[in-house]
């Protein structure tokens, strides 16, 4: 009977799950209720408070069932010792990829950039995307401060303003697309994209005494 009970309430939560990201798809997370999420799952209200204690956590738990576009990435990232630009490159390219190829992730990101810190409701969501935020950047800067240890950029490289510029960049480009899919094909375009910006990155990278070096270019 227990693992039965276990496996029914799995099933629950599932089906609120596909139910909220149906609904907060339609209506926005804001103009949705527990008990409509509730209603399209087919289950009473006093389910969803069995599972979530709120539309904060049930959109966590949407986020925490997706792979969204910079997660895990950078963790194999940091560990290669290959060019730490190339793995840049590599790592960004796939991230924008994942977003073009996962209607999941296209559809809990664009949810999330909506969402978040759009009320006092939503802080804690907010707080945690802070924090994964400043993770994501602080393995943006590792990668840049390794580039300029192997020489690829030059020594006054002020990694911390790099990092914010590169993280910036990818996801401003996420951010735009989602909003218009078929726009182009983020897929194909994602080498390109991303060449642009290190070659910019290359060019003229940000300095540690605030000042760009002039382009090599003098035409």
């Amino acid at each position: 009977m227990v693992r039965r009970t276990k496996a029914e309430a799995a099933v629950t939560r599932v089906q609120l799950l596909d139910a909220a990201e149906r609904v907060f798809r339609e209506r926005g997370v804001a103009s949705t209720t527990l008990g409509e999420v509730a209603a399209a799952a087919g289950v009473t209200r006093g389910a969803v408070y069995w599972h979530f204690r709120d539309k904060a956590d049930l959109l966590a738990a949407l986020c925490g069932r997706t792979t969204l576009p910079l997660d895990a990435l950078f963790d194999d990232a940091v560990t290669q010792g290959a060019n730490a630009l190339d793995t840049l490159r590599t790592t960004a390219i796939a991230a924008l990829r994942h977003l073009a190829g996962d209607p999941r992730a296209q559809a809990i990101f664009q949810l999330v950039f909506q969402t978040c810190g759009s009320n006092e409701d939503m802080a804690p969501l907010a707080s945690t995307q802070q924090r994964e935020r400043g993770a994501c950047l602080a393995r943006v800067e590792g990668l840049v401060a390794r580039a300029v240890e192997q020489g690829s950029l030059p020594p006054d490289t002020d990694p911390l303003l790099a990092g914010e510029a590169l993280h910036a960049y990818v996801m401003g480009i996420m951010q735009s697309w989602v909003q218009n899919p078929a726009s182009y094909d983020l897929g194909a375009a994602a080498p390109a994209l991303i060449d642009a910006m290190l070659a910019g990155l290359r060019a003229s990278p940000p300095r540690r005494n605030g000042v760009a070096a002039p382009s090599s270019d003098t035409r």
